[in-house]
């Protein structure tokens, strides 16, 4: 137990989407001891949290509590006065229907510092995210906010049914699902007309957003021939008739494709980042991971001996990185390069060492091992010396053909791939509930290693239903030798291209 009493930090997570958590936030989930987070907090916030940080989940769904909210409050005093600072991560505001004033005054009364940190809240995200402003000049300048998970039945109610129907403001109902029905019998008996408009946003600014308009009189009826389920809010009046105007989220090319990433997680970010802008709901299940080769010494020597080469070549970001580590281990920079040239496949391969301050001599005008070969072709490569860091168990093409021209090479492992099971269950389970519609292959070893967490036969029928995309033809042909024909194959070997051609694909079954 630390000397001091930490700080709790009432943190508002935002609605959904990741990218709406403020600065502020962020930088307090980076540098908390302890992680206390809600069902409703996206879960990729916690990306920001030390690794030594604890995690703490304390979800309520449905009457489903991990904690009770006394537990809760308990909870963060005993995590303070041990002397932690801890990051409360509550979906939307932690003032706005959170009980975060509850919790604070917890803190209050056993001493312990808080402070509070107001986050983007659903009952005006979501509306927006659906193309509904909560306030328009042309329709309402004001808007009230509602409990919806009060039983609108009760005797001892404290809701002004008469208020909110006479009211021209935008009602937001927060947590209403359930009592839906109820909610809507009331406003229309105290004298709301029943052709007021009315929508629900379930999973609002998540790619797993669902809106579902009508009116008071047909809303609950159409509600449930969506089968729409909470969480959810409900937003009534005449701002709801701009939705088909407004409507700007769910009309993006990829909204609500769930795709899978069988990338490494180190390398995924930007595929996840694109295609979430784009919509989808990405979700990564690494079937590989990169590592350093088991026997380093090959790398260090050849490195130890940088001055005997002619030409350093480079065939993926993998292999720049683990160059470069090893090189810096060694107590080397890059004046130990100074006179080499250099040869990259690919521009992503080519902005990454570009990184280092190292500008490529040679970049392919395509991105494969074959067009590296023709480059060499015309520039006299016999007697050079060539060192050619790269993955273990590559392809033979590059290091035969230049050997074939003359050039003295040394080939060497400067990083493997590996199998990736964790997310092995995940993967089986949404395939059989048909919950992805696309997988994406970067590399060879992201199929090989698909393969193997499911065994051929079960892939196979598995992958009936689910387009499959491939970011070039040598991922394609691996992709064939388990006989499974790729959908999609980027025309361009990257990930834009990868991302081009999955919008090339949809776009043309519209």
């Amino acid at each position: 137990m630390k000397d001091k009493t930490g700080t709790v930090y009432l943190i508002g997570a935002g609605p959904g989407d990741p990218g709406l958590l403020t600065i502020k936030a962020k930088d307090c989930i980076e540098h908390a001891d302890v992680v206390v987070y809600d069902y409703l907090a996206s879960p990729f916030l916690l990306d920001y949290a030390k690794s030594d940080a604890q995690i703490i989940y304390v979800g309520k769904k449905g009457g489903d509590h991990t904690l009770s909210q006394n537990k809760i409050n308990l909870l963060l005093v005993d995590k303070a006065k041990q002397g932690f600072d801890v990051a409360r991560l509550k979906g939307g505001d932690p003032f706005v229907f959170g009980r975060g004033g509850e919790e604070a005054q917890m803190l209050l009364s056993h001493g312990v510092p808080y402070e509070v940190i107001p986050g983007v809240t659903s009952a005006i995200a979501a509306p927006a995210y659906a193309g509904i402003p909560v306030t328009h000049r042309d329709h309402t300048s004001f808007v009230s906010f509602i409990t919806g998970h009060e039983d609108p039945t009760k005797k001892d109610t404290s809701m002004q049914w008469d208020v909110y129907a006479k009211s021209n403001a935008t009602l937001v109902f927060l947590m209403g699902v359930k009592n839906l029905e109820n909610i809507v019998k009331n406003l229309i008996k105290h004298g709301k007309p029943s052709d007021t408009p009315v929508a629900l946003v379930r999973w609002g600014t998540t790619a797993r957003q669902q809106t579902v308009t009508g009116t008071l009189e047909n809303i609950a009826e159409r509600v449930k021939q969506a089968n729409l389920k909470s969480p959810a809010i409900i937003v009534i009046g005449h701002v709801v008739s701009l939705r088909d105007e407004l409507s700007w989220f769910d009309k993006r090319p990829l909204f609500g494709k769930r795709i899978v990433i069988t990338r490494a997680r180190a390398q995924s970010s930007g595929l996840v980042s694109t295609l979430s802008k784009l919509g989808a709901l990405c979700i990564e299940i690494p079937t590989i991971q990169i590592a350093p080769p088991e026997d380093t010494a090959p790398l260090k020597e050849s490195i130890k001996n940088i001055k005997n080469y002619d030409w350093l070549i480079f065939t993926s970001v993998n292999g720049v990185k683990y160059f470069f580590d090893t090189l810096f281990d060694m107590g080397k920079d890059v004046r130990a390069l100074g006179h080499l040239k250099f040869a990259c496949i690919g521009p992503v391969t080519k902005e990454r060492l570009k990184d280092y301050g190292i500008i490529s001599d040679i970049l392919p005008e395509t991105y494969r091992a074959e067009s590296v070969i023709d480059a060499f072709s015309t520039l006299g490569i016999k007697d050079k010396k060539v060192l050619l860091p790269r993955a273990k168990l590559a392809r033979t093409i590059l290091p035969e053909e230049l050997t074939k021209m003359g050039a003295r090479l040394d080939e060497v492992t400067a990083y493997e791939t590996r199998l990736n099971a964790d997310g092995k269950e995940e993967l089986i389970s949404l395939l059989e509930n048909n919950e992805i519609d696309a997988i994406t292959f970067t590399s060879s070893s992201t199929v090989s290693n698909f393969i193997s967490l499911l065994e051929l036969k079960e892939a196979k029928k598995l992958l009936k239903n689910v387009v499959t995309a491939s970011i070039g033809p040598i991922t394609s042909d691996t992709a064939r030798s388990f006989d499974i024909e790729p959908d999609i194959e980027a025309k361009e070997y990257t990930i834009q291209g990868l991302v081009d051609s999955l919008l090339t694909y949809y776009e043309s079954r519209k």
